[in-house]
């Protein structure tokens, strides 16, 4: 078969040969062999039909058979010689080259494997992560929310116009090009003013009327509004406020805690509770707005490797079809009718495809190594339960990304953020702890001062160690 091999690169072989005809002929008397085992004629037994009429018959099928068993023949001996190993293997091997002449075939087949890396850089591409305190300022802040959020609402009994914080008791309906339109109507609807429970417009608009007050509101739909056939048009109001509502704030006390939380509670686990939100919320903002891309980018950099080809233009091809669906019609009918623009629009997506790929082997190690899994009915959840935000049908969202086989791209968005969040978490983790021991050498090293001198010295405040041991 005059076979040849060569590494390309870690990640990529070529196996190449050219399959003689006596070879392909040798592939036809198998392949007729077995269709004949199993074949039905009339006048025949099974299995005794003469070969020259099984060929004359099944002659298209008998081609295509013998050729494709000669070239898996010649792929066998390929990676056999370049001692790949089977489960090594990524996707199915491209045959690049298929051409006959004088009875022989010349073949090229590309095969791409699975790439090996080293994950020790890892470790610096990860940077300390530290929270700032939080106050007892911001506690008692969330706290007076919690508190205003749970109020009873009482009518005002002052005579006064709608402000910011009021709640209004309306009745409204909306008009689109003079129609009224579904979902625009309803009676006496409880509004908080500045609550943007509306769209854009709508409550600012609100101020400044008083009870039995009537009022046309102008407002436009934004252009990502859910309900696409009102999204970008401009819709009247016509609003009636019947009551003006105000919440008066309960006593912030324990017996408003064990409200919040049960009778076990007290004021103060309250507080400590609401402290661990406001932490979980920082951290979660400092992550996902910041760190988490700061460590995607620092892991790209940092840990190379060479790429399959194949599956990096797979998300080229996956990138190209998504910029497709969005391009304006002019620009999609340019290209359609280009071949040489629409190649060049492709390419240009090489780039980022290599990253795509370079990130999601580099997440698929580090997600194995510390063991980070997530299941098909957690991705389910996720999607059921962003759907319903939005408004969706979540079991519509469901079945769409089921029918269209996009759910193991949803479990890898998911791997990746939790690998990224495990990552940062181990860093502050270990920030903290690096923390608590300068606090505690601190204190142990004023001690000893202070047995010695008579002047005494306060221990360093714990926001003044974190950036002593920074």
């Amino acid at each position: 078969m005059n076979l040849q091999t060569k590494r390309l690169n870690s990640a990529n072989a070529m196996v190449s040969g050219v399959i003689p005809q006596n070879v392909l002929d040798q592939k036809i008397q198998d392949v007729i062999k077995k269709i004949a085992k199993n074949v039905k004629l009339d006048g025949f037994r099974k299995g005794k039909v003469p070969a020259h009429l099984i060929q004359s018959r099944y002659k298209d099928q008998i081609d295509q058979d013998s050729k494709q068993e000669a070239v898996q023949d010649l792929l066998q001996a390929g990676i056999k010689e370049l001692d790949i190993a089977p489960q090594a293997i990524l996707g199915n091997p491209i045959i690049s080259k298929f051409e006959s002449k004088d009875g022989n075939i010349d073949v090229e087949i590309k095969i791409s494997t699975t790439p090996e890396f080293s994950l020790d850089k890892v470790e610096d591409c990860v940077p300390e992560v530290t929270l700032k305190a939080v106050s007892a300022k911001e506690i008692n802040e969330r706290l007076a929310e919690i508190a205003k959020a749970r109020a009873p609402l009482s009518e005002m009994t002052q005579d006064r116009a709608l402000q910011k914080d009021d709640v209004a008791v309306i009745d409204f309906e909306g008009f689109v090009d003079g129609k009224a339109f579904d979902g625009g109507k309803a009676e006496n609807f409880n509004l908080t003013i500045g609550s943007n429970q509306f769209i854009p417009g709508f409550e600012d608009a609100l101020i400044g009327m008083k009870k039995g007050e009537k009022r046309d509101i102008e407002v436009t739909f934004p252009q990502e509004y859910q309900a696409t056939h009102l999204a970008g048009k401009p819709a009247t109001f016509k609003v009636t406020l019947h009551k003006i509502m105000q919440k008066d704030a309960p006593a912030i006390d324990e017996a408003f805690a064990k409200s919040v939380m049960g009778e076990s509670a007290t004021l103060e686990s309250l507080k400590d509770t609401i402290k661990e939100q406001i932490e979980m919320e920082q951290k979660t903002s400092l992550y996902n707005k910041e760190l988490k891309d700061k460590v995607l980018q620092a892991l790209i950099k940092e840990i190379i490797f060479d790429l399959p080809e194949p599956i990096v233009e797979q998300e080229m091809d996956i990138l190209f079809r998504n910029a497709l669906n969005a391009m304006p019609k002019e620009e999609f009918d340019a290209l359609k009718d280009d071949e040489k623009k629409a190649k060049q629009k492709r390419d240009s997506f090489k780039q980022e495809a290599q990253k795509s790929v370079q990130v999601t082997f580099i997440m698929d190690a580090l997600a194995r190594k510390h063991n980070i899994v997530i299941q098909d009915n957690e991705a389910l959840q996720t999607i059921y339960y962003e759907a319903m935000m939005m408004g969706q049908d979540p079991k519509a969202a469901i079945e769409y990304y089921q029918n269209n086989n996009l759910l193991p791209a949803i479990k890898m968005a998911m791997v990746e953020d939790r690998v990224l969040t495990f990552l940062l978490d181990s860093k502050l983790e270990s920030s903290g702890e690096k923390a608590k021991k300068t606090k505690s050498g601190a204190k142990s090293e004023n001690k000893v001062k202070s047995q010695s001198t008579t002047e005494s010295k306060k221990p360093k405040s714990s926001k003044q160690t974190s950036k002593d041991s920074e």
